[in-house]
Parts: C-alpha cells; structure tokens; sequence
C-alpha cells in the first residue's frame, strides 16, 4: 500500500444528498494518508473533535502497475484487485470548512478514517455494473448502489488521476460513495461488502 486517493461525488444521489451538482468532465478528488488504514475486523476509533462522525461506503481499487497522462484503456489495465471500505468523514468539520472556502483535509483525513477490507485479485473477482455495494450498520441497510450507478466509472477515475500524479503499484483509489451516509455512534457495528468480492466489518469504539 502506498497512497490513498478519494473521488468525491461519484454517485449523483450522494451529490444531491449533500447540496452538491456532479461535473461530469472534472472530477473531484481528495486524498488521505496511507496510515489511515484499518484493517477488516479491527475496531474504529471515534475521532476526537466532532460529533458527527459519518460512513461512505466505497469500492476501493488496487493498483498492480503505474504510468502517468494515461488513456481510459490504459489506466484500466493498472488494476491489481478490489475491495470495499469506508471514508469516514468528520462531516461537521466538513461542513464548516465548505463554509469558509477552506481545504477539507481534518475532515477525511484523519487517523484511521479508512477501513478497509482484504484485498482480492481482479483475476479472481467478477466486477461489472451491475455487481452491488452495500453498507449494513448494526444489521439495519444504510447504503445501496449497483458499480453502474457512477458516473466516473474506475479506467476514467484512473486516467484522470494519472494526469494529476504519477501513479504506482500500490495506490488504492476509493471510488466514490452512493446515497444514504448518516452519522456513527460508538459501539456501533458495520457490515460493507461489494458483493460476492469482498466484506468488511468492524466496530466503533
């Protein structure tokens, strides 16, 4: 693992949710740092200063290979494997930063704001537009979208990283998060999964 990358409002029910249009021709990206994993089944802890602390489940790409100025064929062939994780957002925090035109940086990219699960190989996996990603938090369904409902889908997402950076073996790209992101409490429990690819659980303590 190296760098995290994050594409915000990738999913137009999520946009709209939050008071947010979609551009469909600059997408909008973040990033957090690689410290900030959590790996499947470990506890979360809450953040300090907020009270609202918030999921946004996402697939999450692994890259096997690297390049920069990359077509969308190209970018797509960089893809190692998949998984599903959350950005946890500190959506207070957020939300006063939006308000004075400020970076959004203490409000994603915190310690142990990106939960994520095992990996598994692109070889081994089926993933299309119609394969599903879902959230359950405390066996109550939270978040529910089908790959297809993106509008970046992942070569575009990829391609238009690489013309911000150069990409390498190891990067992890957070693909946006669909409709339905609420707050967590501690002691709550979350069920991720991009089905039949990966799941991840965990607790907020």
């Amino acid at each position: 693992m190296r760098r995290v990358f994050c594409i915000g409002r990738n999913y137009a029910e999520h946009a709209r949710e939050m008071g947010a249009s979609v551009d469909k021709t600059a997408p909008m990206f973040f990033c957090k740092p690689a410290d900030a994993v959590v790996a499947d089944g470990a506890d979360v802890p809450y953040p300090s200063v907020t009270a609202e602390l918030h999921h946004e489940v996402e697939m999450v790409v692994a890259l096997g290979g690297g390049g920069r100025e990359l077509d969308p064929a190209a970018a797509g062939a960089l893809v190692w494997g998949y998984g599903v994780g959350l950005d946890l957002t500190r959506r207070d925090l957020q939300a006063q930063a939006k308000a004075k035109g400020h970076p959004w940086d203490v409000a994603k990219a915190f310690d142990h704001s990106a939960p994520i699960s095992a990996l598994r190989a692109a070889a081994d996996a089926s993933v299309g537009a119609d394969t599903v990603l879902r959230l359950h938090v405390n066996g109550e369904l939270r978040q529910q979208a089908r790959l297809g409902e993106m509008v970046h889908d992942v070569p575009h997402i990829i391609a238009a990283l690489s013309r911000l950076f150069e990409l390498k073996a190891g990067d992890l790209v957070f693909t946006g998060t669909p409709a339905g992101v609420a707050a967590l409490q501690r002691g709550d429990r979350f069920h991720a999964e991009l089905t039949d690819v990966a799941e991840l659980q965990g607790r907020i303590v």
